[in-house]
């Protein structure tokens, strides 16, 4: 005999709603990051698909010429500075760089007495290096050959290591800094400068012609969603006391 109607109906929904309350999915910050891996995540497999297709290619090359001079395509459009300029910002997103940035706000959450959320700061960087990897191994797209390089690359091109990492770096280091900050307009600054530091290294990447464009945007999109991952874990182990709460806002 079957059971009534609202009976199997409570049976599934109790339990779906014992799993929202546990992972904290009623409140603003969880869910907000689950939302972003959901999107980010299926904006890069999708863009991959299309990538590989070939749908992206007529725009990358558009985007590429229109960066050049027609009539020199070794030269990027705008004065001399500018490309010495795109080389130093690009160089904010190289491995030497992250990983070093990395290091040295883990080191300052440990000594302040923030030692877990130091080494989850590790934990989330570096294993988002190695996911970078594997994807660059796994599709194996070939580096732009319709414009000279400005500068040496040596791995392949999908997706942009420069855009995953230094979207994984700098917004992860912004979120979980920022939890760990009292100030308003402090947390909003290293947000906002963690946002502008990862758009920046992937527009230089295309200027200097050593990514397609659709290279970048996958680069961002894997990035911040592992941003989003890396930000709703600390938020479960914050709530489970496995690393540390943030401080609580100074008095009115």
């Amino acid at each position: 005999m079957k059971a009534p109607a609202n009976l199997r109906h409570n049976r599934l929904i109790k339990p779906a709603t014992a799993v929202w309350l546990r992972l904290r999915l009623n409140e603003v910050g969880p869910l907000v990051a689950l939302l972003g891996l959901s999107i980010l995540g299926y904006g890069f497999f999708y863009l991959a698909h299309e990538v590989g297709e070939g749908s992206t290619a007529a725009l990358d090359r558009r985007i590429l010429l229109a960066l050049r001079n027609p009539a020199d395509l070794a030269d990027p459009i705008g004065p001399p500075w500018l490309e010495e300029t795109m080389r130093d910002i690009t160089g904010l997103g190289s491995v030497f760089t992250v990983l070093f940035l990395t290091c040295a706000v883990a080191a300052y959450l440990a000594v302040s007495g923030r030692r877990r959320i130091g080494l989850y700061v590790l934990a989330a960087v570096g294993s988002g290096e190695l996911v970078s990897t594997v994807l660059k191994l796994f599709y194996q797209r070939p580096r732009p050959d319709l414009v000279p390089h400005g500068m040496e690359v040596f791995t392949a091109s999908f997706p942009s290591g420069h855009a995953t990492m230094s979207a994984i770096a700098y917004l992860t280091l912004a979120t979980l800094v920022a939890r760990v900050e009292r100030n308003r307009r402090a947390k909003a600054l290293l947000l906002g400068l963690g946002v502008t530091i990862t758009l920046l290294v992937g527009l230089s990447r295309i200027y200097l012609g050593v990514h397609w464009p659709s290279d970048v945007v996958a680069g961002w999109c894997i990035g911040a969603a592992w941003a989003c991952l890396c930000w709703f874990v600390a938020l479960q182990l914050q709530r489970r006391g496995e690393v540390e709460a943030p401080d609580p806002p100074p008095p009115a």
